[in-house]
């Protein structure tokens, strides 16, 4: 079903461009179908139990978004789809080398570190990259990547170890110095912020922290704390970074410069009222007029030619993600598996929000890609590997109430 709603809008896509039959129709099809079988049958063998609905609804997002990057830049396309493969790979990786995923308890401290040292690799003279704005590439040789794509996952694994071994001493007792680790996080996502000029990345890890710390204390001086932090950083870079000050000015009134700091998100207002109901069609819409459309602002090319039907399907894709993410959790018996599903299905649900949520502007804008869908070699392959960690984590708790004789 997945194969053939991304094959009819690749068709349609074509129409609506060029009047005709797309000319690599064979090799896409070639392409689509190979990738999508190799990841299935790799998941009925490593991981059978799993929950069936994780990869098609992330080879969903993943198709559609390609779709909308082919629309845009051909270019762009060509290498999203070989980046599709290099995700679709390390999914494959993750099943086929990690057999158990309590494994990674033991390297908890190893992760941490680096995790950490992917964060700064962006600073680093002569390996670091500035691009519009933003210091968070790094460049080895041809190659050029986002390190904090990768860090997050790191992260999550390491605050899901690291809070194995203390939950229970900071569930039935909870000092000032037990919220050092808020504090030490909020100081980090702060540097994140501060030298890399990274808004989103920031928000990010430090609601993945919270999140996690939350659920593992059960305590609500910890979601109180992280509130009261967060408000209190995000006055502090308003008040003291320029780029961040424009941000907020221009997510409360685009209109006041719609020629130039608000044309990115004014553009993206228009092109989601052309789209109405049903939207203009595929082929059929302007999303060319919005900067950078394939990666920040894809949500709005598909508001303008899919209309509040697709986006409604793009948001209701990443509400079962989120889901299943969260049914995985609650269904786990270890605490390191509880957790560590909770931290993955956060960066799914946070990074979606963040990123639909400015194009709507719902929040400001903090220029982070949408999971599965945006252009980003970087993105794409981080989230497979989570996906493959999902499907791992799905596999082990269903397979373990299973054997217990207790119903799914």
């Amino acid at each position: 079903m997945v194969l053939l709603v991304v094959v009819v809008a690749y068709g349609l896509a074509s129409f609506g461009t060029t009047e005709a039959i797309p000319t690599n129709l064979g090799p896409f099809l070639f392409w689509m179908v190979g990738l999508g079988a190799v990841a299935h049958l790799v998941t009925r063998r490593f991981a059978p139990a799993a929950d069936p609905v994780l990869l098609p609804l992330a080879l969903l997002l993943n198709g559609i978004g390609y779709v909308v990057i082919t629309r845009l830049d051909g270019g762009l396309a060509a290498l999203q789809s070989t980046w599709t493969a290099v995700g679709v790979a390390g999914y494959v990786a993750t099943l086929t080398l990690l057999p158990r995923v309590r494994v990674i308890v033991q390297y908890r401290y190893l992760l941490g570190l680096a995790g950490f040292g992917l964060l700064v690799i962006p600073l680093v003279p002569g390996v670091g990259a500035e691009i519009n704005g933003a210091r968070i590439w790094a460049r080895l040789g041809p190659v050029s990547f986002q390190p904090g794509e990768f860090a997050k996952l790191a992260l999550a694994a390491f605050f899901a170890a690291y809070l194995v071994d203390s939950r229970e001493v900071m569930r039935n007792r909870l000092e000032l110095r037990d919220l050092a680790p808020i504090g030490l996080a909020w100081v980090g996502s702060l540097g994140v912020m501060v030298l890399e000029r990274d808004l989103g990345s920031s928000l990010l890890f430090f609601a993945l922290f919270v999140v996690v710390l939350w659920v593992a204390t059960e305590r609500w001086e910890v979601l109180a704390t992280g509130g009261v932090l967060f408000v209190g950083g995000a006055l502090m870079a308003w008040s003291l970074f320029s780029h961040v000050q424009q941000r907020v000015d221009i997510w409360l009134d685009p209109f006041a410069d719609p020629k130039g700091r608000g044309f990115q998100i004014v553009e993206a207002s228009f092109a989601l009222a052309d789209g109405g109901l049903t939207g203009v069609g595929l082929g059929q819409g302007s999303p060319g007029r919005i900067p950078y459309a394939s990666t920040d602002f894809i949500f709005a090319a598909v508001g303008e030619e899919l209309g509040l039907a697709g986006s409604v399907a793009i948001l209701s894709i990443f509400v079962l993600l989120v889901g299943s993410g969260l049914r995985i959790a609650l269904g786990s018996d270890r605490v390191f598996e509880k957790l560590f599903a909770l931290g993955l299905t956060t960066l799914i649900g946070v990074q979606a929000f963040v990123i639909i949520g400015g194009v709507l502007r719902v929040v400001p804008l903090t220029g982070i890609t949408l999971p599965f869908v945006s252009y980003g070699g970087s993105s794409l392959v981080t989230n497979y590997v989570l996906l493959g960690l999902l499907v791992r984590l799905s596999h082990e708790q269903r397979t373990a109430t299973r054997r217990h004789g207790e119903p799914e």
